[in-house]
């Protein structure tokens, strides 16, 4: 059963009679690459073409943003290609007013891009995004010569940025809330007037996403000085506009990995393998700790499930995959122990308590820590319906659980047209194929 008409919508999840048995799916393109190329497009000069771009939420409010800042994008649907006219650096329009929905990505990459302006630009988002932390960020543009300062809530949107160009200098960033601010300003830097020098404090937290950012501004021409994700020397340069390949989303990728180890099947996932710059493709590493087979190639990765055992693993590096984990959890013998996640509690929902509370639900018992969790599984899962807080990753992950166990719904399921609209299509070709 299945109703899709608005938020009160659920969708009952139909267990898999059959394990899926070398199933081949292709994931939609990268998310966190389409929205760092887009950005480092419209930086260089001349024009680029995207291949392989995510058509999502976050992606649509990242183009809109962006023609918002002045920019001209041209799209093809059909083709998955977005052309963005660079302009060197310079941002065309004197003033703007963005709605960037509940994208963190957006908000942070658009407000660095905006403080190389020279004007006044304000930036909003959904009630969620006002709760999401920006301080950091704007200390660091203050630092670089804007003036970027929150109108209500201290170090959170919506935001107000009075800029003439950033000067560059030096600045102190901490690492331990989000490196999408890290990676805003490694992006826009090389724009600035002069120099500059970003040292990191603290820990830094996702960090395969930077190295993800640099790869990305490495591709357009340019490469900066990088101390061992500890200091960030950027010099003035320009990007080269250039033809560019969004890869598969390797976060999405990990819910068809999950589903053969919680089936016992085999999925591979096409056009994403070793050769990949995302980090989160290490979660089949973990897949594989806990007792599944993989099968890897530059442009291929496969996993079969087997007899699945708790683990202990640091999921900080691959943070978008935890909720993802805890659904293969509860079919493991064993605990599952959840580390050095803390930041994902600022993330479209708290991901930590959301997590488990919708595992208590089902019958799990679950210890809640300040940076992760204790999953111990059940003998038997209840039916539950699930609350997905909105959040895009608590209704995909969890709807992998109602592969095996009956009577699992997800509540507001249409929530994953935020990074995987064609989402819930996959899922029943996977199970028609099994």
């Amino acid at each position: 059963m299945s109703q899709n008409a608005g938020p009160a919508a659920v969708r009952l999840i139909e267990p898999l009679l059959v394990p899926p048995r070398s199933v081949s799916v292709r994931v939609p393109g990268s998310k966190s690459l389409t929205n760092r190329a887009l950005v480092v497009a419209a930086l260089a000069e001349g024009r680029s073409i995207l291949t392989g771009v995510l058509e999502s939420q976050d992606t649509r409010v990242m183009i809109e943003g962006l023609r918002g800042l002045g920019f001209a994008l041209e799209e093809d649907a059909e083709a998955g290609t977005v052309g963005v006219d660079g302009q060197g650096g310079r941002v065309p329009a004197a003033s703007a007013d963005l709605f960037v929905g509940n994208s963190g990505t957006t908000m942070r990459f658009l407000s660095a891009l905006a403080a190389l302006g020279h004007g006044r630009y304000r930036l909003d988002g959904t009630a969620r995004m006002r709760e999401r932390p920006l301080g950091d960020l704007l200390l660091a543009l203050n630092r670089l010569g804007a003036d970027a300062r929150s109108e209500a809530r201290p170090g959170c949107p919506p935001v107000t940025i009075r800029a003439d160009g950033l000067t560059g200098g030096y600045v102190h960033l901490r690492g331990d809330v989000s490196s999408q601010f890290l990676s805003a300003l490694l992006m826009v830097l090389p724009r600035a007037e002069g120099p500059t020098t970003i040292d990191i404090d603290g820990p830094l937290v996702s960090q395969p996403y930077v190295a993800m950012t640099l790869g990305v501004m490495e591709a357009f021409g340019v490469r900066i000085s990088n101390h061992g994700f500890r200091r960030f020397t950027i010099e003035p340069a320009p990007y080269q506009a250039r033809r560019y390949a969004i890869e598969p989303d390797a976060s999405a990728a990990s819910y068809w990995f999950a589903a053969a180890a919680i089936t016992g099947g085999s999925v591979a996932v096409e056009g994403l393998g070793t050769s990949s710059i995302q980090g989160d493709l290490a979660f089949v590493d973990v897949l594989e700790h806990m007792g599944c087979r993989v099968e890897r190639s530059p442009s291929r990765i496969e996993v079969a499930g087997g007899p699945l055992q708790g683990i202990d693993v640091d999921m900080n590096a691959i943070s978008d995959t935890m909720m993802t984990l805890a659904a293969v959890a509860v079919f493991a013998h064993g605990p599952t122990r959840i580390r050095n996640v803390a930041h994902v509690r600022h993330k479209e929902t708290d991901r930590i308590a959301a997590v488990a509370t919708e595992l208590r639900k089902l019958g799990a018992e679950v210890i809640e820590y300040p940076d992760g969790l204790l999953i111990l599984p059940p003998e038997r899962i209840k039916p539950a319906s699930i609350a997905t807080y909105d959040d895009h990753r608590m209704a995909m992950a969890f709807a992998l659980v109602g592969l095996r166990a009956e009577g699992v719904a997800i509540e507001d399921p249409d929530c994953v047209a935020k990074t995987y609209p064609g989402f819930w299509d996959d899922l029943e070709r996977l199970r028609a194929s099994a």
